[in-house]
């Protein structure tokens, strides 16, 4: 009993918006799946009263799609959590850096569009991550950036499946001619190891100098 109070009390603090840029209290798997929900949660929240004042302000609004494969949803996990979060805070050791890196990333999801045009931004995508950029800072700072990763490419799989299910862009592995995709999983690769490496010097900075 004592236990489950305990554990409900590190779920309120962190919880609470004032803790939103410091390590969780608790690193478990379990403890880790609650507070990605958490999250997305408080995205889909936003995202749905954002929706209504979108298409009171913006004329004409249609949300956008574009292309997508099964292997640019998965890889985009490593290549974004990585470039965005792991790297900057691997080589500053600075959680505001990895922040504004999270920042720049979520910006940029209201790009995901195939014109740049007031009425088909992508505004939804964007108000719906960016609740997600405190979800991954604190993955990281909290020492599971592999959870991240991995939380990321899941969750990207599950709105693939239901958004080409539901018909709302075709349902590839991989791209006609394949080179996007190589690129990105090429690219999600390089920036995976390059974490790694940053990781080690961030925890043991022998260890990073033994490679050169």
């Amino acid at each position: 009993m004592s236990s489950s109070r305990t554990l409900f009390s590190d779920l309120k603090t962190d919880f609470n918006p004032l803790s939103w840029i410091s390590k969780y209290r608790r690193n478990s798997i379990y403890y880790l799946i609650i507070m990605i929900l958490f999250y997305h949660l408080i995205g889909f929240a936003i995202m749905i009263i954002g929706s209504v004042i979108v298409d009171l302000v913006v004329n004409q609004y249609t949300q956008p799609t574009i292309p997508l494969t099964v292997i640019s949803v998965i890889f985009a996990g490593p290549f974004e959590e990585t470039l965005f979060f792991g790297i900057p805070f691997y080589v500053t050791g600075n959680s505001i850096v990895a922040l504004s890196g999270g920042i720049v990333w979520a910006t940029l999801h209201i790009l995901n569009t195939p014109s740049v045009q007031v009425n088909s931004l992508s505004y939804l995508t964007w108000l719906f991550v960016t609740p997600s950029i405190f979800g991954s800072l604190r993955t990281w700072i909290s020492g599971k950036g592999w959870f991240a990763i991995i939380s990321h490419s899941i969750w990207n799989l599950i709105f693939f499946v239901a958004g080409c299910s539901n018909g709302e862009f075709p349902c590839r592995i991989i791209d006609d001619k394949g080179l996007t995709d190589i690129a990105y999983v090429t690219t999600a690769i390089v920036f995976i190891l390059l974490t790694y490496l940053l990781f080690l010097r961030y925890k043991n900075k022998p260890a990073f100098r033994a490679i050169d």
